[in-house]
């Protein structure tokens, strides 16, 4: 992030509450939450919504994804039903997309990041979290939990769309000092 920018989490706010996503898309939910916190707490505000995409599936879990297999949100459960729907199905081809939702002096803004890749049979190596087990990414031999958080991290769709907002902020920060 640009030098100056502040950033504050939820918990340094002291809010631990829920946050509904009951809309249908990740842009929908990403500004969702940002709205809810913006009013709250009478700030610029950020948040993002993440979804695993697989084409052969319609783009589900999509928006679902973190409750794939029920409101309990189990990683395990969401994993092994995706599975069980890709069993026997040829093109397993995904991508997992993060949009984030930026509410910056009133305006609403949205940046995004894709990584495409494919959903393996068995879910292999320790690390990560979700679906992260089942992904290879693109030009990549490993899961997205056996690359480990550094390699991950550097291509992961977040990191692509955290590196848009953070642009985004530089851009507009050097507007105001010229």
């Amino acid at each position: 992030m640009p030098v100056g920018t502040e950033i504050v989490g939820l918990a340094d706010l002291h809010f631990y509450e829920d946050i509904p996503e009951t809309s249908d898309t990740l842009e929908g939910n990403a500004l969702q939450k940002a709205r809810l916190i913006g009013q709250t707490f009478g700030c610029d505000c950020f948040a993002d919504d993440t979804g695993l995409e697989v084409t052969a599936l319609g783009g589900r879990p999509g928006v679902r994804s973190a409750r794939y297999a029920g409101d309990a949100c189990d990683s395990q459960a969401n994993m092994r039903r995706l599975l069980d729907e890709l069993s026997g199905q040829s093109d397993r081809s995904a991508r997992f997309r993060t949009v984030i939702a930026l509410i910056l002096n009133g305006r609403e803004y949205l940046f995004d990041g894709v990584v495409n890749g494919h959903i393996v049979d068995t879910p292999r190596g320790g690390g990560g979290f979700g679906y992260d087990p089942v992904f290879v990414p693109e030009h990549c031999t490993q899961t997205f939990a056996e690359l480990g958080d550094t390699a991950k991290n550097a291509i992961s769709h977040r990191a692509q769309a955290i590196a848009k907002l953070a642009g985004f902020l530089y851009q507009k920060k050097n507007q105001h000092t010229r």
